[in-house]
Order: C-alpha cells, then sequence, then structure tokens
C-alpha cells in the first residue's frame, strides 16, 4: 500500500508523486490516482472542484497568497503544504507549482502541481513558522502574516524557495 496512516496523519511513498492541474481560477482539472486516494474523495467530487477544497486550517493564508502570486506571473514557487482530506485526516506535501502556457497563443491556461512527500527536516522546520504566520494573521491578517514571513526569511538572508529546498 502506498499510504500509511499515523493517528491523524496519512503519509505517501517518497517515490510517488501526487499530480493534479487547474484552471485559472483553482478549479481541478486533472487529478492522478494518488491524488484521488489520497484526499478521501471522489475522482467526480475533485474535478471542477476548488483546489482549496484540501486546504488545512493549519495553512497560513500568505503562503496560498505567495503562490498564487508567483504562479499568476507566469513563475514557479516550491511550498511544503498541509493537506486536509475528506474524513479531516490530514497530510504534508512538498508542493512543486508551475504555470502551464499554451505554446501556441503564449498565454497562461491554467497551473500544475507535483507533490512528493517531504522530509521529517522539512516539517519541524516549517511548522513553527506556519504557526507564527497564522497567530499573525489573527491578529493583522495576510498583510501580517506575509510580513512575519519576509522578516524571518531576510534574517535567515534566504528566499522562500531556498529555505523549502534547504530542509529537503
Amino acid at each position: 500500500m502506498s499510504i500509511t496512516q499515523k493517528g491523524e496523519e496519512l503519509h505517501f511513498d517518497e517515490n510517488l508523486f501526487i499530480v493534479s492541474k487547474t484552471d485559472l481560477k483553482g478549479r481541478i482539472t486533472y487529478a492522478n490516482d494518488l491524488f484521488i486516494e489520497i484526499s478521501g474523495f471522489q475522482e467526480k467530487e475533485l474535478i471542477g472542484a476548488p483546489h482549496n477544497l484540501l486546504r488545512h486550517t493549519d495553512m497560513p493564508k500568505a503562503i496560498f497568497k505567495l503562490l498564487w502570486d508567483r504562479v499568476q506571473a507566469g513563475k514557479e514557487v516550491f511550498a511544503y503544504v498541509k493537506n486536509r482530506t475528506k474524513n479531516n485526516y490530514y497530510y504534508w506535501v512538498h508542493a512543486y507549482v508551475t504555470p502551464i502556457i499554451d505554446t501556441k497563443t503564449n498565454q497562461l491556461i491554467g497551473y500544475h502541481s507535483v507533490r512528493r512527500s517531504p522530509s521529517a527536516k522539512g516539517i519541524e522546520a516549517i511548522t513553527p513558522l506556519y504557526k507564527k504566520m497564522i497567530d499573525a494573521e489573527a491578529r493583522g491578517g495576510v498583510q501580517a502574516s506575509s510580513a512575519l514571513l519576509e522578516n524571518t526569511l531576510s534574517q535567515l538572508k534566504v528566499s522562500y524557495d531556498a529555505f523549502i529546498l534547504s530542509h529537503e
């Protein structure tokens, strides 16, 4: 079996990838078998649904703002994301999200995400930062959370992507 469970947390084999595609509004247009299996949703429930259907409350909104700002600008982004399943379990992913460009028109037509199992080291590093960001959001909204992230990365002298990749 490719998925294991420890309490409320699901894990998937480090050699497998969760793959999905969305349209420009973030609605799912493709989900591979592992995505369907780990999410707990049926394919027909996922296709056409907003990808944030999987958003876990432990995820800072500022991370999704960073992600959307990047891919809407035609850039790729790496991120650690904690997802929620249909049955309220959770699983972490190391996501690589890229824009999909129509090669004939050079227009942005959607987004492609490939997720792999993150390292324990990465989750240990990101969890306290995300907790601080959520606390900042509760006090001062997404702007406060984004500022906390920017200040943290500035003190470490790294970009968000470099921070994520340094913990793999």
